[in-house]
């Protein structure tokens, strides 16, 4: 028997790399001892990435579910480990540091056990900090090199980093294969090469199975040393998703290794489980294509976890591009014909940009930036003609420094616009503000919780934090989901008729929403009387429309001052922002004027062409 090769089940990005939302803490619960029972597993990766973000979407704590999840595999003697951004920790834009050290004490006394930290950059004064700050939480630091296809990201590029993080204190590496792009002779030579010079430095590879190399690349990289694989299972596995533990252990145990049996009776009831949370609501959020390979994604380069938003996010994409093309009376797009636009657009903007490695936040920038410039060019706009500030801030070298050179022409745009270019640490630009935090707990009477684990939920996630205490959050969780249901009905058959009312309840309070034909009207907030109208202030001026679909924000900060009816703005002057695509898109007006009106409400969703604000030149 030759050398062992040890299972990591990725059980959270098998969810958010299939659709848009994770189980729920019940079905969590309920499914890992069966996942115990198959008895080939000595990892889980329980949480981290957006999986926190995405408990607080729909409603629920995630601080409880990772308490409760955690707890069946400790238990047992399994490891679990989360996805840590390094300087964006779990969301996708950059962490206050106080903040960022936090993180790393509150989940260990949560339950998690290894730290795999990444940046997109692959900026290592962005994830060296990370190892310190997980030691002192009594972490294990996994970092990770995100691995992509490019002229700059050579064998040795990828070798050089892992040295440096090495030296820098990492107990193990991770070969993060986000998109299942990296060529397998390519990636067992990193491999063997680290092993070369550190054989007791712990390696584990992570792939997506979408493009169709990642099989024949856990081959290449077991037979030059590595020691964890991580493994997908039906009938989540494959797609943009993760080889199957199945064939895994099949293939592995053929040539030679030692790996764990599978108990078959076990991964069938773990499999029945999966396919009842499908069921029950996760399958509304996991559109067909994303169970499938599709080797076009070797061109883009698009990664499996952003592929599962990505379809959903799409259908609204191609909503609006088609509602423009019906009023100007020309042919409709397909789903299709979008996202063939889409992938050239990526593999065309993403040298310009610098080639960040396509993994969160960063292929989210260059998916949404490809994304914007067809929607523009599709509606006779200009290429670039809408940045959004997070796009701009790693352009400009906020978020690390870029892996390649910014196209001058875009270096141009960014003086045009006044904005400067950053070449200092990044995370200098984001200093401590847990104090802020902290006082909006005392403020709002809200409970810091165990291990001051609330407290620390605000400071990573605001916005969401915010809706989700409101119980809006929940509300628009359920009308959505009603909403999908109903839609689903209706193409099964089905009756389906909208506009329609549900009942949804927060808090133990019921509140009637109604789900429309998309006329763009937003579900009143959770504490109105059911059927409440929102009516602002008449005002007159020129009406200030939403540029896409998404949710609208006065500022995207906490501490930062929003403007108001009566203020004086300026043309070009940033006046509120639509978070789209998990980005905050800034709307600047149109004039020089005086703010009239305010039409929504912060966190409403809005469609495009929706009248956000009044001013009156």
């Amino acid at each position: 028997m030759g050398r062992e090769v040890k299972f990591s089940l990725v059980f959270r990005d098998m969810w958010q790399s299939a659709g848009k939302y994770v189980p729920r803490v019940d079905q969590l619960v309920k499914v890992a001892p069966a996942i115990v029972k198959m008895g080939c597993f000595d990892r889980v990766e329980t949480n981290g990435g957006g999986f926190e973000q995405v408990n607080l979407l729909y409603g629920e704590n995630p601080n409880k579910a990772v308490r409760e999840w955690t707890k069946p595999f400790r238990e047992a003697g399994i490891q679990t480990h989360l996805l840590d951004r390094a300087l964006n920790g779990l969301r996708m834009s950059p962490v206050p540091a106080d903040v960022r050290r936090m993180f790393y004490k509150v989940k260990k006394k949560q339950g998690t056990d290894i730290a795999r930290t990444f940046c997109g950059l692959n900026d290592t004064r962005n994830i060296i900090p990370s190892i310190g700050y997980a030691h002192d939480g009594g972490m294990i630091s996994q970092c990770c090199l995100c691995i992509t296809h490019s002229p700059i990201h050579t064998v040795e590029y990828y070798t050089n980093m892992a040295y440096e993080l090495i030296e820098a204190g990492a107990d193990e590496i991770c070969l993060k294969d986000m998109a299942g792009i990296g060529r397998p002779v390519s990636l067992g030579q990193i491999v063997k090469n680290i092993k070369s010079k550190y054989p007791d430095i712990v390696i584990e590879y992570h792939s997506h199975a979408g493009p169709g190399l990642s099989m024949a690349s856990v081959l290449e990289v077991c037979k030059a040393g590595c020691d964890y694989v991580d493994v997908g299972m039906e009938p989540l596995s494959w797609g943009t998703g993760h080889v199957d533990i199945i064939a895994v252990q099949a293939m592995l145990k053929d040539a030679g290794f030692k790996v764990a049996e599978i108990n078959m009776s076990a991964y069938m009831e773990v499999r029945s489980m999966i396919q009842e949370m499908m069921d029950d609501f996760l399958g509304y959020y996991i559109p067909k294509r994303n169970r499938m390979m599709n080797s076009l994604l070797i061109g883009p380069g698009l990664p499996g976890g952003m592929m599962g938003s990505l379809m959903t996010d799409l259908e609204t994409n191609l909503e609006s591009i088609n509602k423009y093309k019906a009023k100007n009376n020309l042919p409709l797009m397909t789903q299709d014909q979008l996202l063939i636009k889409l992938f050239d657009e990526v593999a065309y903007v993403w040298p310009m940009m610098g080639y960040p490695c396509l993994v969160t936040p960063f292929s989210q920038y260059v998916k949404n930036m490809a994304l914007m410039n067809v929607m523009q060019m599709e509606k006779g706009k200009e290429r670039w003609s809408m940045i959004a500030d997070d796009i701009w801030d790693m352009m400009l070298g906020k978020s690390g420094k870029l892996p390649g050179e910014l196209a001058p022409e875009l270096v141009e745009k960014a003086k045009e616009q006044g904005r400067e270019f950053f070449a200092g640490n990044p995370q200098d630009s984001y200093p401590d503000a847990l104090d802020v935090f902290r006082k909006e707990m005392s403020d709002n009477n809200w409970e810091l919780g165990e291990d001051e684990e609330e407290l620390f939920e605000l400071a990573m996630h605001p916005q969401q934090y915010r809706a989700y205490k409101s119980g809006k959050a929940k509300a628009d969780f359920e009308a959505d989901l009603a909403k999908r249901k109903a839609e689903a009905a209706g193409a099964n058959g089905g009756s389906l008729s909208l506009p329609q009312t549900v009942v949804v309840e927060v808090n133990g309070e019921k509140y009637q929403v109604v789900i429309g034909a998309g006329n763009g009207s937003a579900a009143p907030a959770p504490g109105a009387p059911a059927q409440a109208q929102v009516q602002a202030t008449a005002g007159v001026g020129n009406e200030l429309t939403s540029p896409l679909e998404g949710k609208f924000y006065l500022v995207k900060n906490a501490g930062d001052a929003p403007v108001k009816v009566g203020d004086t703005v300026k043309k070009g002057q940033t006046v509120c922002y639509i978070e789209a695509m998990k980005t905050f898109n800034a709307v600047a007006s149109e004039w020089d004027g005086v703010i009239t009106e305010i039409c929504q409400t912060s966190g409403a969703s809005v469609s495009e062409d929706d009248i956000l604000m009044k001013i009156k030149a």
